[in-house]
């Protein structure tokens, strides 16, 4: 291990040249690299990728990005410095500045990840689908991933197998898949994609809807949320998705619901799956989550009929308990703007559509000025909050 030792030591030297030490490391990352060196050198990699100088550092070094891409998606049987070399590439792909070098390094990476990914025998399916979830954040690679779906198998739509992977236990023994949720979220910010999420024959809406109480992964949960979530942007099918054949409303609620005692006349009113819930019931624990979950809810009211369903099946009496329990305050002041909706007047005629209304430029500044101060006041209470914690006493914990 002495040549990639040395490599090591020469690289995080105060006077190292990055193209000479990229290229002291380029030949142990090659295919064929005996297997010590291939590791230590792909563990190297990994470290400098942990801090913002060793990614600048690795950012000009199109040779060395392609060799660490040729590693991480090496064939089967992967070799065991493939997961670090691919942990490497998910640090790389959270910095947007670097999604520019990984792509002109090798330009087909989303769709070799998207192999690799959705390969149920790869054992490193999960850390391709975080580099996956991490690049599809910005439009041009995420436009790349789409392009890569649309050509897959034509017996078989690419988006169907993300889907599949998604939503099927145990669909890859080595890797539990949760990333595939913030990739589904990010796709789903894309037209094509909410039209194939959208389209009644395939049902996919439905099998997502599960996974919004998907136990064992926020990760995996926070990603089906924010696709429902970009699906209910399409008011065209706000009542599909109201309606019996997907009745997405409950599912949007049931996570914002806590062990709520609620009056007999009250619990007619709420969705069966509701009226039900164990006493231990827990609300959804991350703000992120439950944010979301009220901002698709919002949007599903955008229209008349909407607004009127969703004022039919109770969510009032969830929101105004999740209200009164919720610690966040960006998350309390979400939840206070759709109480608002639900209990204001409805919009004189022709406005009844709320994301076709065209608002004054004037009104829309102060609009965003109240939502600047109102963004401001969130920060100060959360800031006093944590400089000032409140001792609750034993067994006073909200639940």
């Amino acid at each position: 291990m002495g040549e990639a030792g040395a490599a090591t030591g020469s690289l995080a030297g105060p006077e190292a040249d990055p193209e000479a030490e990229a290229a002291k490391l380029l030949p142990f990352l090659a295919p064929g690299a005996r297997a010590d060196l291939q590791t230590a050198a792909a563990r190297h990699v990994l470290a400098l990728t942990g801090s913002g100088p060793g990614r600048t550092l690795l950012a000009g070094q199109e040779a060395l990005l392609r060799a660490l891409v040729e590693l991480a998606a090496a064939p089967a049987p992967a070799p065991a410095p493939a997961r670090d070399a691919a942990r490497a590439l998910v640090n790389l792909a959270a910095d947007p500045g670097l999604h520019e070098p990984l792509l002109a390094a090798e330009p087909r990476l989303p769709a070799r990840l998207l192999g690799r990914a959705l390969d149920p025998q790869w054992p490193w399916a999960e850390e391709a689908a975080a580099v996956l979830a991490n690049l599809s954040r910005e439009p041009a690679p995420c436009a790349a991933l789409m392009a890569a779906l649309a050509a897959a198998e034509p017996e078989e739509s690419g988006l169907e197998r993300l889907v599949r992977a998604l939503c099927t236990p145990g669909y890859n023994g080595h890797a539990p898949l949760h990333y595939l949720g913030p990739v589904l979220s990010n796709l789903s910010q894309r037209p094509a994609a909410r039209a194939f999420l959208l389209d009644p024959d395939r049902c996919v809406v439905q099998r997502l809807l599960p996974l919004t109480q998907y136990p064992d992964s926020s990760v995996r949960r926070g990603g089906v949320v924010g696709t429902l979530r970009n699906c209910c942007f399409e008011h065209r099918h706000h009542e599909w998705l109201l309606g019996p054949e997907v009745d997405v409303l409950p599912h949007l609620l049931l996570p914002l619901a806590g062990p709520e005692d609620f009056s007999e006349e009250e619990m007619e009113r709420l969705p069966v799956d509701l009226q039900y819930l164990p006493p231990d019931k827990q609300r959804e624990p991350d703000p992120d989550i439950r944010k979301m979950l009220i901002e698709a809810i919002m949007l599903l009211t955008a229209t008349a009929p909407g607004r009127q369903q969703v004022r039919d099946q109770g969510a009032y009496l969830i929101l105004r308990e999740l209200h009164t329990w919720e610690p966040e305050p960006d998350v309390r002041a979400t939840c206070e703007k759709l109480i608002q909706v639900l209990i204001g007047d409805e919009p004189e005629r022709g406005m009844e559509n709320l994301l076709e209304v065209q608002v004054p430029e004037d009104v829309e500044e102060q609009l965003q000025q109240l939502d600047r101060q109102e963004q401001e006041q969130c920060v100060r209470e959360q800031q006093e909050r944590e400089l000032s914690p409140e001792p609750q006493a034993e067994g006073a914990a909200p639940t």
